[in-house]
């Protein structure tokens, strides 16, 4: 079943600029991955420094296989430098689990 991942991250001020360098290095190093459907980013409307990431992946075994891979380590590293607190991580089904 089809799982969307939500990412969130926090951005520090005046480091958008290198944040949406780094989210795009994740996204492609994410679309060769097994599973990977989609993603996109979103922007509250109120605080343009907190960002959310929804990615779609065929199972959550390809969404777990990714976050836990040594080329996604690396990119987290990178990330840390311009957050303003730890990432979270929710994930979910599509549709119902009846």
């Amino acid at each position: 079943m089809a799982v969307k991942v939500l990412i969130k991250r926090k951005i520090k001020d005046g480091k958008l600029n290198e944040a949406s360098k780094l989210l795009v290095k994740a996204r492609y190093a994410a679309m060769g991955q097994q599973g990977y459907i989609s993603s996109e980013t979103l922007t509250d409307c109120d605080d343009p420094n907190k960002v959310v990431v929804i990615s779609m992946w065929q199972r959550i075994e390809n969404w777990n296989q990714w976050k836990k891979s040594g080329l996604r380590s690396e990119t987290e590293i990178e990330f840390e430098s311009v957050l303003d607190g730890p990432t979270e991580y929710e994930a979910y089904n599509l549709g119902l689990m009846l």
